[in-house]
């Protein structure tokens, strides 16, 4: 099942036709939805038009993998546990400063 707000997020992430400026989640109510079709309205609170959005979303449908790793490349990761909240901190913090080169960091470890 499809929630809220995952849509609202979804939505967010989308320009305002009138100003090109992002929504705010907290703006965007979901008005309905019969089926796959769903309606919303979102207020742009910078030109402070409204918007009647239909969206369509199909649950049902596995998605689609599209990558150029090898399959001796993506074993490295099938067994990959979950990150931790500790782990993406480091990660943050690592890349917060990084002013180096990838293709060398990777070469060397």
């Amino acid at each position: 099942m499809i929630e809220e707000g995952l849509i609202k997020k979804v939505i967010a992430s989308m320009e305002c036709r009138a100003c090109r400026q992002f929504y705010n989640a907290d703006n965007i109510d979901v008005i309905g939805h019969e089926g796959e079709l769903w309606f919303l309205r979102a207020f742009c609170s910078t030109c402070r038009v409204q918007h009647l959005i239909a969206v369509v979303i199909k649950e049902d449908r596995a998605p689609v993998v599209i990558t150029d790793l090898t399959e001796a490349e993506l074993d490295k990761f099938r067994n990959v546990g979950v990150l931790t909240a500790d782990e993406m901190l480091d990660i943050h913090n690592f890349l917060k400063d990084f002013e180096g080169d990838f293709s060398q960091l990777f070469s060397q470890g």
